[in-house]
């Protein structure tokens, strides 16, 4: 190009002196030039024990503003760099702070390769901020939780949730139920809960709409949990006005481990996870894992009916990088459950002596079930540092459940158990995200295009029974019913403190259901119906960084949570399909000396109907339109270097707007509840920990006639951890206090009575129980 320039100069007859002054003055220009244009680094950074990449590692240069985070693939970018030497500044919770020296030079885009090494909790290090999710404000605080707080179930993994309670009132194999934010959220109505991405809750379930039965997942497999109060968050639709939890389990294994628990009341566990591949390679040369793990689950519980609870888990996953910019995920599992229950007494049954505490009316009630889960993720990165998560899952599930809540009211000759199925469940589903890390003007933008569906496809019964032989069909028809959803998510730094998150998801149903039998009074034929409802949810959420220690945020949304599809058809509006939420919260998440970290927010959430959907009566209940407001409260306070406090305050004020004074409770709703403990953690692999629970005694009915109580119970756990082995033990109710589980208002009658009372019906809880293990790691 040069050469061409100065023949064409000769050619035009210009003195021969003038190419040599072009040539000296573009060269004079370049270096100039060059110095001009801005370089940028590109970088991987992967976990330094198993090598797979590590998704949302904060990355920034030390004494720059701005940075970004690691996307899906572990992969960052830093773009519109002067030349000069930086000090590379990467963190992660649970990993140890790396920094590492990098030179640019101009116009240059160099390429880094990171690795981080987990470390032991240091709470001066764990920060606040949250580049790439800034809508999971609870991320230090749930880091914290996994890393000290016991977790030997899966009700412990709910657990968790800061300031989620849950309650088991049938034998251990059902769902529990949850109670977050002043609901009571029956088995997951108002709080979604989802692993690797695969959907826990059950739509239009035969016991209860949003059932979310997460007994399927094998504790010691969690690897992550996220946690989001409110309806703030794009990617979550139905079921998250609460809240949502999303769980992650491990892409590989440390070490393969066998581990035996036996405990009173003829307690036994067995858990075996195998590490498949250690330093071989299956689908490729680069970084891989791949694991299996099954646990069976037997006792006879604490009542004086034995419940027989027999539970096993088996679960199988391969995570691959099969080139630098795509990976692959696999993952299959299979769970089984059968039980006997106890079921709910009422007072009344137990002080006039029918039965102990721990007794029951019905000895035959209790179920099974099962559910087998399977689904594919892959990730690719596109050009201009987007990437592409698409994933497709599928489930099979089956359930039965024999109860009897109020005995001989409806019937008084056989009574009043039903059975409730919900048989040969197939649950379909595809969600596909685009991300891609863009400037606006000087300011980096974040952006997120989502896209999903998921199609179930079930036949439901509800069946009067006697001594699990079932007496007439109430209802039985065939369930279809199909979302699709998609959302656009925003994040944009608008200072180098200020970060706006502004996002719109809209989602879609059909509800179709074919009844296949009248009712068994003839009164009415089978209920059948297709209705198609629709819903969009904006939400602008806002993050100001007042200092390295102080994060500060004001977050809006619009949630909703679906009815079943049986009540859909039977009713008319949007009011009745997908009741809207509407949140606000105030707060922060800082760090006011850096052994403390603490988490407070003032919330406020707004439902359109307070809508259940009671499958035990094959009706919807609805109370109306309800408002709630609260404040939560969460600090964890590192003693010194062996000791840690922590501990959940949580307040909510619930109220039913259309109803009197004095008529207007919640049912249900927990007004104060409160989750702590003091952990040890010694070098030598000592710790022990002892926590406490605390729920308020509430309205169980609206005129508050009728109250559940509350409780405070002490739990205790110790293990001693090397290298090879592990050994530890548990104790829950230390105490040994008397306290009731789960708890209803119920209008039941007795075998002999001549008219129903309304009172208080519960489940006992725990008494004192001791279980220990022993671990083989290798």
């Amino acid at each position: 190009m040069l050469a061409s320039l100065l023949l064409k100069l000769h050619l035009a007859g210009r003195p021969a002196v003038a190419p040599y002054a072009v040539l000296g003055a573009l060269l004079l220009t370049a270096p100039a030039a060059r110095a001009q244009a801005p370089a940028a680094l590109r970088g991987t950074v992967s976990d330094s024990l198993s090598g797979q990449p590590l998704a949302g590692v904060g990355v920034g240069l030390v004494g720059q503003p701005g940075g970004t985070a690691t996307d899906a693939l572990g992969q960052f970018r830093l773009t519109g760099l002067p030349a000069g030497t930086y000090q590379l500044r990467l963190g992660a919770l649970g990993y140890r702070l790396k920094t590492t020296p990098v030179t640019l030079l101009a116009g240059e885009t160099r390429g880094v390769t990171v690795s981080l090494a987990t470390t032991a909790l240091n709470l001066a290090e764990v920060t606040v901020r949250q580049p790439r999710d800034p809508n999971q404000t609870l991320a230090a605080i749930s880091h914290i939780d996994q890393t000290l707080r016991p977790v030997n179930s899966a009700q412990d993994l709910l657990r968790l949730v800061p300031g989620l309670f849950i309650a088991q009132h049938a034998g251990g194999g059902k769902a529990e139920q949850i109670f977050v934010r002043g609901f009571d959220a029956d088995h997951g109505t108002d709080f979604a809960v989802s692993i690797d991405g695969l959907p826990v809750n059950m739509v239009s379930h035969a016991h209860g709409q949003g059932y979310a039965d997460f007994h399927f997942v094998i504790p010691e497999t969690v690897e992550q949990l996220k946690v989001y109060k409110g309806p703030y968050t794009a990617r979550f639709g139905d079921f998250a006005t609460a809240g949502a939890g999303e769980f992650s389990t491990k892409t590989s294994l440390d070490r393969s481990q066998v581990k035996l628990e036996v405990g009173q009341y003829d307690t036994r566990r067995a858990l075996v996870m195998l590490d498949l591949l250690g330093t071989h390679h299956l689908l490729s040369r680069k970084p891989e894992s791949a694991y299996i793990a099954t646990e069976y689950n037997f006792t006879n519980a604490y009542f004086d009916n034995p419940q027989h609870f027999k539970r096993f888990n088996g679960l199988a996953k391969y995570t691959g990088q099969l080139s630098d910019k795509t990976s692959l995920t696999l993952f299959g599992s299979y769970f089984t459950s059968n039980w006997d229950a106890s079921g709910q007494v009422p007072d009344r049954a137990v002080e006039q002596g029918l039965i102990s505490r721990f007794g029951s009316l019905d000895p035959s009630e209790g179920g099974n079930t099962n559910r087998t889960n399977a689904y594919a993720v892959l990730t690719t990165a596109l050009p201009h540092g987007a990437v592409l998560r698409q994933q497709a899952y599928y489930t099979r599930y089956n359930f039965t459940l024999f109860s009897n809540f109020t005995f001989f009211k409806n019937d008084p000759v056989n009574g009043d158990e039903i059975k409730q199925t919900d048989t040969g469940r197939n649950l379909y589903g595809y969600t596909g995200t685009y991300d891609r890390d863009d400037r606006l003007g000087a300011r980096a933008l974040h952006s997120t295009l989502g896209l999903g569906t998921r199609l179930d496809d079930s036949e439901l019964g509800l069946r009067h029974a006697v001594q699990r032989r079932v007496l007439d069909t109430l209802s039985l028809g065939r369930l279809h019913e199909q979302n699709v959803n998609a959302y656009l998510d925003e994040t944009l730094e608008l200072t180098d403190r200020l970060t706006v998150n502004a996002a719109l998801r809209a989602d879609w149903f059909v509800f179709d259901f074919r009844g296949q039998r009248a009712d068994s009074t003839g009164a009415q034929g089978p209920l059948a119906g297709r209705v198609g409802r629709g819903r969009v949810s904006p939400k602008l959420n806002f993050y100001y960084q007042l200092s390295p220690a102080v994060q500060l945020f004001a977050r809006s949304g619009l949630g909703f949570h679906s009815n079943d599809a049986r009540g859909v058809v039977q009713g008319s509006g949007s009011f009745n399909a997908l009741p809207r939420a509407t949140g606000a919260e105030v707060g922060s998440t800082f760090k006011p000396v850096p052994a403390l970290v603490v988490n407070a927010a003032l919330w406020s959430l707004r439902l359109q109907d307070e809508l259940v959907y009671s499958g035990d009566e094959g009706t919807t209940e609805s109370v109306g339109p309800t408002q709630r407001y609260g404040l939560d409260v969460s600090a964890r306070y590192q003693l010194s270097a062996r000791f840690f406090l922590d501990g959940d305050f949580n307040y909510s004020h619930g109220r039913i707007l259309d109803a009197a004074e004095g008529n207007n409770r919640i049912p249900l709703a927990p007004t104060f509840t409160s989750i702590g403990g003091l952990t040890m953690r010694q070098p030598n692999g000592l710790s022990a920990s002892l926590r406490y629970r605390h729920i308020d005694s509430r309205a169980a009915i609206e005129d508050n006639s009728i109250r559940a109580r509350g409780y405070f119970l002490l739990d205790a756990v110790a293990a001693y951890t090397r290298p090879r082995y592990q050994v530890g033990v548990q104790v829950q109710n230390l105490l040994n206090v008397q306290w009731n589980e789960a708890q209803f208002a119920t209008d039941s009658q007795l075998r002999g009575e001549t008219a129903s009372v309304n009172e208080l019906n519960f489940t006992p809880g725990t008494p004192f129980y001791l279980k220990a293990n022993a671990s083989v790691f290798f």
